[in-house]
């Protein structure tokens, strides 16, 4: 005998399996070829341990037993990466042969990718008077945190490895509040101060030495479109900051076309759509401020 409310839920079974064809869009059938998001996030996990050895991962390395312990963690990491990098390229119909290759090449950007990395967390320190350490930047700040993802992320986008950088890069995401696009391109010593909001376009260029605070965002001016009406892909959409420049909260910085040139300083709340020369200075209107006595001082 059938239990009370099974016949409801089987009908609710037969509307959802056969909905499945009608939004075949939300559904994956019969195919393994998408990448695993969970081993995806494991592989990001192990690479916080290669590239913070004792700050992430296991804690009891020594200058002794660190090779040996590199040399097992790089073996399981290669392993898994090659086999969700393979799945992705089957995904976008592409030869799976190549995840090899590109996994091999990958792993030889990691010494660069750690260079960057000890730069960006000496930026950390050295623009944040509250740190007392690096090593505060690197176990608290959610900047680094973005980063440290972004940078992993955009050597395998640069590799054309297809989901993988975006699985990666949308967890930072939702860990930091802070949203970089893995194509966005960010030179040495980079440093997002608290980071909340903060948000980096596909086509953003930043070079040396930028800092940006909570809030800013970096994104495209306008979306254009092809003779039948589809947006451009691939086009530049998001602005360049040259070397040496800081954006304050708040600020909105927008289009491919504009360039803010080395050592300037944009301030916070400025909303930007034009390129600004070298070592200028970008401020909004001051806004007046009113002080109305609400009358309770004298009870």
């Amino acid at each position: 005998m059938a239990r009370e409310g099974e016949s409801d839920i089987s009908n609710l079974v037969d509307r959802l399996a056969a909905s499945s064809v009608e939004h075949d869009r939300i559904q994956h059938l019969s195919s393994t070829h998408l990448p695993n998001r969970d081993v995806v996030l494991w592989v990001l996990e192990q690479l916080h341990g290669v590239l913070f050895p004792g700050f992430f991962g296991a804690r009891d390395l020594t200058e002794e037993n660190l090779r040996e312990h590199m040399h097992g963690l790089l073996e399981e990491v290669r392993g898994d990466l090659e086999s969700q990098i393979a799945g992705a390229l089957r995904y976008h119909d592409e030869t799976p042969a190549r995840a090899r290759d590109i996994t091999g090449a990958f792993l030889d950007r990691l010494p660069e990718i750690r260079r960057l990395l000890s730069l960006d967390v000496q930026a950390a320190y050295d623009g944040d008077p509250a740190a007392r350490h690096t090593d505060e930047a690197v176990l608290c700040y959610p900047g680094v945190r973005a980063v440290t993802v972004h940078r992993i992320a955009h050597e395998l986008l640069k590799f054309e490895v297809p989901l993988i950088p975006r699985i990666m890069q949308e967890w930072a995401h939702a860990e930091t509040g802070i949203d970089i696009h893995p194509g966005a391109t960010i030179g040495e010593s980079f440093f997002i101060d608290h980071g909340t909001g903060v948000v980096i376009g596909e086509t953003t260029v930043i070079g040396r030495g930028c800092k940006v605070y909570q809030g800013v965002t970096l994104g495209a001016k306008s979306f254009p479109k092809d003779e039948r009406g589809r947006l451009k892909r691939g086009v530049k959409r998001h602005p360049t900051l040259e070397d040496d420049v800081t954006v304050y909260a708040g600020a909105t910085i927008l289009g491919g076309d504009t360039v803010i040139g080395a050592g300037s300083v944009v301030n916070g709340g400025v909303f930007l759509v034009q390129s600004v020369p070298r070592n200028h200075v970008v401020q909004a209107p001051l806004v007046e401020i009113t002080l109305r006595d609400r009358g309770l001082n004298s009870q």
